[in-house]
C-alpha cells in the first residue's frame, strides 16, 4: 500500500541559535543545488504524492527564496507544500521585497517567537539584535495587511520578562492595527516540549505555581497543564508503552548530511532512520514503514511506569503542557542511556 509522503530538507541552515529548538542544533552548510530532486526521485517509487520542503529550520533562508519556493512546487508530486504560519523574521526585517512575497503566496498570518524583551529573547534566539528584527517584523507586517501572532516560551528565568512584553505588545497597539485590515493579533504563552534544546533547560522549566497570574489568561490550554507530580502519579502504574507511529501521511526531516529522521522528535542519532546517500531506497524505505529505529525499539520494550520509575520526580511542581511531552522526555532519557 503506497502512502503520502511530506520530506523536510535542511537545505540552507538556519540563522538561530534558539535555545527551545526542539530539532536540535545542526551544522549550518547548503546541500548541493540537485539535492531537492535527488531526494524526490529516491522516494518517488514507494508514495502516492510527495510533498517538498526546503526547510527543516528557518523558512527562506536562501537568497532566491522565490524561486526556491517555485521549485518546492514544481517538484512535488500530486501535492503542493503549504506556506502555514511560518516566516523568516530576520528577512522580513533585511528584505523589503519578503513581504511582498509572503503577500503573493497567500500569507494571512505569521508567527513570531519571542522569550520576554531584548535581553532574553536576543539570549535565547542567540543571536544579537533578534528581539529588534522580530519588533520590526511585527510592524512590517501589520503595514502590509499581515496579521503577527506572537508566541513566548516562559521558564523560571524569563517569566517576569515575558509580563513586560505584554506592555511593549499593548504599546505597539497590535490589536487596533490588524483589526484595520481585517485580520486578528493574537498571543499565547507556553513552556514547549522538552526535547531537543529544550530538554537541556529541563532545570529552568517553570513551576506551575510560580507562572505570573497576568499571564495566565495567554497561556495555551493552562487548564489542561498538570505538573510533574501529578503526570508522576498518574502514569506509575502504566504498562503503555509510548510508541510514536506514523499513520497513512509520513513526514521526514533530511538533515543537510542526508540522514534520515521521522518528523517525532529530535534528530538525534537514536533517531536515525538511515541515509539516502549510503542506504538502498529499498531497504530505507522499509525501515521506514515497519517504523524500524533504535530509539523506537526501546519504546516499544519499556512501559511508560518503568520510565517514571527511573526518570519521573513525584515531588516536581515543573509544568508539562501535555501528558505526551512529558511521555517524550522520559522516553528520550532512557534512550539517551541506552544508546
Amino acid at each position: 500500500m503506497k502512502r503520502d509522503l511530506i520530506v523536510l530538507a535542511d537545505m540552507y541552515g538556519c540563522p538561530n541559535r534558539c535555545r527551545h529548538c526542539w530539532l536540535g542544533h545542526m551544522p549550518n552548510k547548503n546541500m548541493p543545488d540537485n539535492a531537492d530532486k535527488m531526494i524526490v526521485n529516491y522516494f518517488k517509487p514507494y508514495f502516492d504524492s510527495i510533498t517538498f520542503y526546503s526547510w527543516v529550520r528557518e523558512p527562506d533562508f536562501c537568497g532566491d527564496y522565490e524561486q526556491r519556493w517555485l521549485r518546492d512546487n514544481e517538484i512535488s508530486i500530486n501535492a503542493k507544500p503549504q506556506r502555514f504560519e511560518l516566516a523568516s523574521f530576520r528577512r522580513l526585517a533585511h528584505d523589503k521585497n519578503y513581504v511582498r512575497f509572503l503577500r503573493s503566496v497567500g500569507v494571512s498570518k505569521v508567527q513570531l517567537t519571542f522569550f520576554g524583551t531584548e535581553e532574553m529573547t536576543d539570549k535565547y534566539v542567540g543571536r544579537k539584535g533578534a528581539f529588534l528584527e522580530l519588533m520590526k517584523a511585527a510592524e512590517i507586517l501589520t503595514d502590509n495587511n499581515i496579521s503577527p501572532r506572537f508566541q513566548a516560551f516562559i521558564n523560571s528565568e524569563n517569566a517576569d520578562d515575558v509580563v513586560r512584553l505584554l506592555s511593549i505588545i499593548e504599546d505597539m497597539k497590535l490589536s487596533e492595527r490588524c483589526k484595520s485590515f481585517g485580520g486578528e493579533f493574537s498571543f499565547f504563552v507556553h513552556s514547549g516540549s522538552c526535547d531537543g534544546e529544550n530538554r537541556k533547560l529541563y532545570s529552568l522549566r517553570i513551576n506551575k505555581e510560580d507562572i505570573p497570574s497576568q499571564l495566565i489568561p495567554y497561556y495555551n490550554d493552562y487548564s489542561e497543564t498538570k505538573t510533574e507530580a501529578e503526570l508522576c502519579e498518574l502514569l506509575k502504574n502504566s504498562d503503555e508503552r509510548f510508541v510514536y507511529h506514523n499513520d497513512n501521511e509520513i513526514t521526514l526531516n533530511i538533515a543537510n548530511n542526508f540522514d534520515v529522521y521521522f518528523n517525532f522528535t529530535h534528530m538525534f542519532p537514536a533517531w536515525k532512520i538511515g541515509n539516502i546517500l549510503t542506504d538502498d531506497s529499498k531497504e530505507l524505505y522499509g525501515k521506514i514503514i515497519e517504523e524500524d529505529i533504535p530509539a523506537l525499539d526501546i519504546a516499544r520494550n519499556t512501559a511508560v511506569s518503568e520510565l517514571v520509575r527511573k526518570f519521573g520526580d513525584p515531588q516536581s511542581h515543573k509544568i508539562f503542557d501535555c501528558i505526551d511531552d512529558y511521555k517524550a522526555y522520559l522516553l528520550n532519557e532512557q534512550v539517551n542511556i541506552l544508546i
